[in-house]
């Protein structure tokens, strides 16, 4: 692995690459958030910005939500992967808001993680994002971005990625830069075909160093 000396000078150079990145998931409210990061899970935010166009118009609250039947909020959420399993936590969920915390996203982890369908990276991204927490979101993006550059090792897990992100990375600056990773894989390094011939972090890049010869000697 990299050093954390090394880990923030990409950093830094990914928050040239990508100034502004944030949260794509369209949302209004911590309520609106916590339920498109939930239907994100292993879904593209795009796909879920154009459903929840129209989810967001019918379902305003938790007790939206539990006004119709299974079926029919299943229906709504058809074109999304794993529907029928996010639709039975969103009900399930949108009941414990209304039974636990007066129908309201509670603003700390543990309570976060105790609801249906809200895991580690869903917590950590309503934390940061709707609450202002200095959070570090782990999705696929961060997790292949994180690997390639050396910044942590292609066999740890998820929580070994998010905590060696946390120790390299000061404490101010991993909101944002939990969100310029994202796009740095989304619109750079991408999954199958990574722009490596243009990217800045060519030179310290192994992964991109070596695609590119693998490249050249074909």
């Amino acid at each position: 692995m990299i050093s954390a000396k090394k880990t923030m000078e990409m950093i830094d150079k990914i928050d040239m690459m990508f100034p502004d990145a944030e949260c794509e998931l369209i949302h209004k409210n911590s309520f609106e958030l916590t339920i498109a990061v939930l239907l994100s899970a292993q879904c593209t935010d795009n796909l879920v910005n154009r459903v929840t166009r129209e989810l967001f118009k019918k379902y305003k609250t938790p007790e939206d939500f539990l006004m119709v039947e299974l079926a029919e909020l299943e229906n709504d959420i058809r074109s999304i992967g794993l529907f029928r399993n996010k639709a039975k936590n969103i009900q399930k969920l949108c009941r414990d808001l209304i039974n636990r915390y007066d129908g309201e996203i509670p603003g700390n982890y543990d309570d976060l993680v105790s609801l249906a369908g809200v895991g580690r990276k869903t917590a950590n991204v309503v934390l940061s994002v709707a609450f202002d927490a200095p959070r570090i979101a782990v999705d696929t993006h961060v997790e292949r971005v994180t690997k390639r550059l050396g910044v942590a090792r292609y066999k740890d897990s998820v929580l070994e990625v998010e905590r060696t992100l946390m120790k390299k990375i000061p404490s101010e600056r991993w909101s944002k830069t939990h969100h310029q990773l994202i796009f740095f894989g989304r619109y750079h390094c991408l999954s199958r075909s990574p722009k490596c011939d243009i990217c800045p972090l060519l030179e310290d890049c192994r992964e991109g160093q070596k695609r590119m010869k693998a490249k050249a000697s074909q």
